[in-house]
């Protein structure tokens, strides 16, 4: 696939074709579906950002360290960066020894790990656009049913997003960063990877919470 031109779709409007049908399975599985029906306990939800926590390090490492470069640039926004606010909302909800209270599941530990594997190559922009745009789409109404079960002081820095962008803009830089690439099937390919990676860990904690 070549990158579209002006009359085709946008390698946004690419990956969001392809992951469409995982995007509704993943609103229905798992953690993600407790949260969305107001039956997550805090236990469930910790345990779900601590194995979150290893995808959100190995992106933003990997966004740091390529910011410089013309097609990431735009994907560098340190007010998307989610992960310092995981490890904040952890150690409230679980205390300083979370890192021991929380186990890592093998779930999170392969998320982590495929994004270490893709992270110097184009695939990078499909894991950005899995979780930044999903947290800029669908973080709110996560953030307002935790809100509704759990009162206002609960921890979620995670999901606190008045400085980040708007998912339009946000949209044109992933858009800007694929039009340097010349096989974006991979990209497409790796956005659904990355979706069922997620999947995996949200039923994964349900299983066990």
């Amino acid at each position: 696939m070549q990158p579209p031109h002006r009359d085709q779709p946008t390698l946004v409007q690419y990956m969001c074709e392809r992951t469409r049908h995982l995007h509704s399975q993943a609103e229905r599985s798992g953690i993600v579906a407790a949260i969305l029906a107001g039956s997550a306990t805090r236990s469930g939800y910790a345990l779900y950002l601590r194995n979150l926590l290893p995808a959100y390090q190995a992106m933003e490492q990997a966004l740091q360290r390529r910011r410089a470069e013309p097609g990431i640039a735009g994907l560098a926004q340190e007010p998307l960066f989610r992960a310092a606010g995981i490890a904040a909302d952890l150690e409230d909800l679980a205390g300083r020894d979370w890192r021991f209270a929380l186990p890592l599941l093998g779930s999170g530990e392969r998320y982590g790990a495929r994004i270490a594997a893709v992270a110097d190559d184009p695939r990078l922009i499909a894991h950005v656009y899995t979780r930044y745009l999903g947290d800029l789409n669908r973080g709110r109404v996560l953030r307002a049913q935790l809100l509704r079960g759990f009162g206002p002081d609960f921890p979620m820095r995670f999901m606190a997003l008045p400085a980040m962008p708007d998912a339009a803009a946000f949209s044109q830089a992933l858009n800007a960063a694929g039009e340097r690439v010349v096989d974006t099937d991979a990209i497409v390919q790796e956005a659904a990877m990355a979706f069922e990676l997620s999947i995996a860990i949200s039923t994964e904690v349900a299983a066990l919470t």
